[in-house]
């Protein structure tokens, strides 16, 4: 089967070679890396911080390195594969059928990502400003978000993400600085590979797998090579900034992630569990005063509304060349996605399909999230092992850019642990039925 280059023809930007010039050209790793880290992260470090304290640090880290991985082996087939075209055609070169799947899971998803982070921008801002109902904060914050979804240039994405990043980081690092954390106890956890006893409602092996496993087939892992075309990056030339750049969006999520960690040991170990969205802002209220908790809640918003636009842009991506390879499978394809008319249709859809979960008597941030992990992990061997393929097949990316033997090794694992997940939600919505 022969797939047409589908990649945009524009003017490349120069290549970096200083220092500034590199820390000038960064961009697309904090976007994507921002777009992960939702509100979700917030109540998943603050809960393993609650319950196991520093011990489980270790595996955070190594769920980190494996998504880094992951990435980057995503972000070199689509930069450096022999045919000149996108990850997703690489996958349709392996089977058709994975043309009409992304595009639905793109549908999808983005309806029930959006349900968990719709509902968490409108519980933060309710609970920030003191008034107002729920739907009506959420009915704001995807407005404004439809305005810049919809905007034209990626540079304007951009500058809006590093300015949430800097308030996440005032807020996350700023809140585990005033609380006060032992550093040694933070070093400890991460280099000290122990799997304590339990405590609180989940088994440490399970949590430990469900970090790992998590990250292996997340959807969202392929809407990185969108951002790196709207940067102009294209071939092989980029290797090597685009590894920078995903490097040091990596080491952003990890400090933030840390640090709420870290709160979540502080506050709540042992004694304590996160069960709602301002269970970690009013005990910082309760610490700090008033101050504390809005510091905090400005981080969760930043996480919540990043998250809301990075979602809607690359799953607005994703879905129209899904589906433009499913209408004409071996032949050339408008570039340009976002002006695509499927692309306005589908990034709608994530902003104003949620809503309805914002509405009253509708389930809460943390069940929605919930909800949103389990679905997307019947994913997760079809992603992982589709990848793993495209990028160890010689007749794919090519022979100089196909895995090493470590990285096979690593793609291997994480296709193992996307099976296993895949099974346990499966029998999980057996036993539901």
């Amino acid at each position: 089967m022969t797939v047409v280059s589908s990649r945009p023809a524009a003017q490349d930007p120069p290549i970096p070679r200083s220092l500034a010039e590199y820390v000038r050209s960064f961009g697309p790793g904090i976007v994507i890396v921002l777009t992960w880290l939702g509100a979700g992260d917030v109540v998943d470090m603050g809960t393993a911080g609650a319950n196991y304290g520093y011990a489980l640090l270790w595996v955070f880290v190594v769920a980190v390195l494996f998504r880094f991985v992951f990435v980057s082996l995503v972000a070199r087939y689509h930069l450096c594969n022999q045919h000149g075209h996108g990850v997703l055609d690489g996958l349709v070169r392996l089977h058709p059928a994975y043309a009409p799947l992304l595009f639905v899971a793109a549908v999808v998803m983005g309806h029930v990502y959006g349900s968990y982070m719709t509902r968490g921008a409108g519980e933060v801002c309710r609970a920030v400003f003191g008034f107002g109902e729920i739907w009506q904060w959420a009915i704001a914050s995807n407005a404004s978000a439809l305005y810049l979804v919809f905007r034209p240039g990626f540079r304007a994405l951009e500058r809006v993400f590093f300015f949430f990043l800097a308030v996440m980081s005032a807020s996350f690092l700023g809140s585990a600085l005033w609380v006060g954390f032992d550093p040694g106890e933070v070093v400890h956890g991460l280099i000290r590979v122990e799997m304590p006893g339990r405590h609180g409602a989940y088994d440490p092996w399970r949590v430990a797998l469900a970090m790992v496993g998590a990250v292996g087939g997340s959807l969202m892992n392929l809407v990185y090579p969108y951002f790196l075309d709207a940067k102009g990056w294209r071939g092989p030339r980029y290797r090597r900034v685009q590894l920078y750049d995903l490097l040091v969006g990596i080491a952003a999520m990890l400090v933030l992630n840390l640090a709420v960690w870290a709160l979540g040991a502080e506050l709540l170990y042992p004694d304590r569990h996160i069960e709602h969205l301002e269970d970690l802002p009013n005990l910082l209220s309760a610490l700090l005063g008033d101050s504390g908790r809005l510091l905090f809640y400005a981080g969760i918003f930043s996480a919540v509304y990043t998250s809301i636009i990075g979602h809607a842009v690359g799953l607005g991506c994703l879905g129209t060349h899904a589906w433009l390879r499913w209408s004409e499978p071996v032949g050339a394809i408008p570039p340009e996605f976002r002006r695509h008319r499927c692309y306005r249709w589908i990034a709608s859809w994530c902003l104003v399909s949620p809503l309805v979960w914002s509405l009253p008597g509708m389930p809460g941030f943390v069940p929605l999230t919930l909800a949103a992990n389990t679905a997307q992990v019947v994913l997760l061997p079809l992603l992982a092992g589709g990848l793993w393929w495209i990028t160890a097949s010689e007749r794919l990316i090519g022979r100089e850019h196909r895995n090493r033997w470590w990285e096979n090794v690593v793609m291997a694992a994480l296709f193992v642990l996307a099976v296993y997940f895949a099974l346990q939600a499966a029998g999980s919505l057996a036993a539901r039925l």
